[in-house]
């Protein structure tokens, strides 16, 4: 399963963490297999080792998918929580008080965003 973690914002007006999967189910030559999620625009992006990201919201809502490099994330209201290598962030903390991240070690974070079509279900599934 592929490992999610679902970065949103409550009714407090503080941005929250939920660690989960997206749900998989058998596909073509017995894979796993995510159901369709439309998206609007990809990009990818590097961050050099050490580098952190002060609070913020995400701009729009998104799937980001960690390519390389481990960061640690935390809200301001304590909430913590890492990303390794494979792991996808469903960024919808797009208001709000927000997260800030850091990276670990002398590995850049190399990154793929998919900005969400409006609208768009993922299919989140909590632990």
């Amino acid at each position: 399963m592929i490992r999610c973690v679902r970065l949103w914002t409550g009714q407090d007006d503080g941005s929250h963490v939920q660690i989960g999967t997206i749900d998989m189910r058998p596909g073509r030559n017995n894979d796993l297999l995510s159901g369709t999620m439309a998206s609007t625009h990809v990009t990818v992006e590097e961050t050099a080792g050490g580098g952190a990201l002060a609070w913020h919201t995400a701009p729009v809502r998104q799937l980001v998918v960690t390519l390389s490099g481990t960061l640690d994330f935390i809200t301001r209201d304590g909430e913590e929580f890492t990303l390794h290598p494979g792991d996808v962030l469903l960024a919808e903390d797009t208001a709000g008080s927000g997260h800030q991240w850091q990276l670990k070690g002398s590995d850049p974070w190399r990154r793929m965003y998919v900005v969400l079509a409006q609208g768009t279900d993922v299919a989140f599934v909590p632990d």
